[in-house]
């Protein structure tokens, strides 16, 4: 979709924020009220838009869908057994990693080194809970290790844009590095998102 076939800008509308997707749907609170509700209706319009994800041979296989939403910190100071620093001086990442222990050790070890390298504190990690039933026979055998990584700012840095730009920079670093290494599974690797703001 080119730029001038869209709209100009107004009110809430700029065409620069326009992405290519094969289905999209949105869910807010307008007064920005954090409930479950709105999951709840994230959850009902993936369900209602399974006829635009392509599928194979296998119908169980599709090319994978996804919530991002803000991240739902009261849930991870309940779930987690370490503490948090206040809402907008962590982050989270989301990661996809290889099934090879080994492997998922040495991807691991980058990720730490790489934020410890800019700076920032490793907070701890956490093991995704997945229920893997509506993966496709064919997909089954790939499905990764996700965890997540929980990254806390130093005192230095002053504001939560800031905090922003380094994370790009930590998970650009990681994404290069195990590209370039050697852990087995790394073709597996995959960094969804690493936000102090959404996962």
């Amino acid at each position: 979709m080119s730029e001038g076939s869209l709209p100009a800008k107004q009110g809430l509308y700029d065409p620069v924020n326009e992405h290519d997707a094969c289905g999209v749907g949105f869910v807010a609170h307008i007064k920005g009220q954090k409930t479950h509700d709105i999951v709840s209706q994230g959850l009902t319009i993936l369900e209602r838009l399974t006829h635009r994800g392509a599928v194979g041979a296998d119908p169980k296989a599709g090319d994978g869908a996804g919530l991002l939403m803000q991240i739902p910190d009261a849930f991870f100071r309940e779930e987690l057994d370490f503490d948090l620093p206040p809402v907008g001086q962590y982050a989270i990442g989301m990661i996809f990693l290889p099934r090879d222990d080994a492997g998922r050790t040495e991807c691991q070890q980058t990720i730490e080194n790489l934020v410890e390298a800019e700076d920032q504190i490793v907070i701890g990690w956490r093991d995704v809970p997945v229920n893997n039933s509506g993966l496709g026979y064919s997909v089954l055998p790939t499905e990764p290790v996700i965890r997540q990584i929980f990254v806390s700012c130093n005192e230095d840095c002053p504001d939560q844009e800031i905090f922003e730009r380094k994370l790009f920079v930590i998970r650009k670093q990681i994404e290069n590095s195990v590209r370039e290494s050697q852990a087995e599974g790394r073709e597996d690797f995959y960094f969804t998102s690493f936000s102090s703001r959404t996962i």
